[in-house]
């Protein structure tokens, strides 16, 4: 565990004994094909949130002359939301990528144990494994 983060023991000792079950009933550690594949998740996901982005930006923002009607004013807030929501995971996907090249990508950021892979095919730029994700959203309500 990084010793600028304070996590309860009680709670490491719970993630770690997750951890053990994830570990026996799946694979934990990434191999070289597997690494490839994310990779390639990671860059297509990457395109798309950025194409998405540009889409975005192509209609947005509005004119002041349009903001009056309160569909356009709508229609601007789903577009806010959606250009947030889209800079958020490539902020993520572009974080998960420097952790592939320096080499600690697939380690939870809170236990720093090994990301389950089933995990990561699912979520490629995870940061943190199934109960730590659980603990920080469960913080965060």
């Amino acid at each position: 565990m990084r010793p600028e983060q304070s996590v309860p023991y009680a709670f490491v000792e719970r993630c770690e004994a997750l951890n053990y079950v994830f570990a026996a009933i799946g694979e934990v550690r990434i191999g070289p094909k597997m690494l490839a594949a994310l990779r390639a998740q990671l860059h297509h996901e990457l395109a798309f949130r950025l194409e998405q982005l540009e889409s975005i930006s192509e209609v947005w923002p509005l004119s002041d002359d349009r903001r009056d009607d309160q569909h356009t004013m709508a229609r601007e807030e789903v577009l806010n939301a959606l250009a947030a929501a889209a800079r958020l995971v490539v902020a993520d996907v572009e974080a998960a990528l420097d952790r592939m090249e320096a080499g600690h990508y697939g380690s939870c950021h809170l236990c720093d144990w090994p990301i389950p892979v089933q995990r990561l095919t699912i979520v490629p730029h995870a940061r943190y494994c199934e109960p730590c994700h659980r603990l920080k959203e469960a913080a965060a309500a």
